[in-house]
């Protein structure tokens, strides 16, 4: 008899469930310690629905969402954002910052200007990424903590022309990763600066 074998001491079926089991609850609790602070605190899958913010996003595309970034710094011009909506904040939308605090934004037309401390006679934005410019007519200033929102598609886009303005405590973060479809995978989707002015 090989004695290597004879030292050997076969696990029953029972025991080698009951360990299989616990490896399995030990990876399940690692998993959770790992994923959960992530998805809280980081990071957060968000699905578009709709049309608003055609050409730049469209309908049942899959994002990441950076919830970190603004911990330290504010948002900035140009950013595009998920933020829950100020009307029912179950909801969740995705619009593209155009006013800061402190701007004064006027919309003619298809034209959006903005005034501030750094631009007292204002500024024409340039907006590539615009699909469908609107014909409003309007001009908001806005205060501490408030931002003003359009969607990328002006004539299908619920946002702050229509609902107001958004409080900064209401943004949960950027759109920072594309994952779907594959074909359009991308960092920061939606990117666009004019040096943030």
């Amino acid at each position: 008899m090989n004695e290597n074998n004879s030292s050997k001491i076969a696990k029953t079926p029972n025991e080698s469930r009951a360990q299989s089991f616990w490896e399995m609850v030990r990876f399940a609790l690692l998993a959770l310690l790992i994923v959960i602070p992530i998805r809280i605190f980081v990071a957060q899958p968000f699905i578009v629905s709709g049309n608003s913010m055609i050409p730049t996003f469209y309908n049942n595309e899959y994002l990441i969402i950076d919830e970190l970034s603004y911990r330290f710094h504010e948002p900035v011009r140009d950013d595009v954002v998920v933020f829950r909506y100020p009307k029912d904040p179950t909801k969740f939308f995705i619009k593209r910052i155009i006013g800061l605090p402190g701007d004064t934004v006027t919309i003619d037309g298809g034209k959006v200007t903005i005034k501030n401390t750094n631009n007292p006679e204002g500024f024409v934005m340039e907006e590539p990424y615009v699909k469908n410019r609107s014909s409003n007519q309007l001009s908001v200033t806005l205060k501490q903590d408030e931002y003003f929102v359009m969607g990328d598609n002006r004539i299908a886009s619920s946002d702050s022309r229509i609902w107001g303005v958004l409080p900064r405590n209401l943004i949960v973060g950027r759109a920072f990763l594309r994952l779907l479809p594959l074909s359009s995978i991308s960092y920061l989707p939606g990117a666009y600066s004019l040096n943030n002015i």
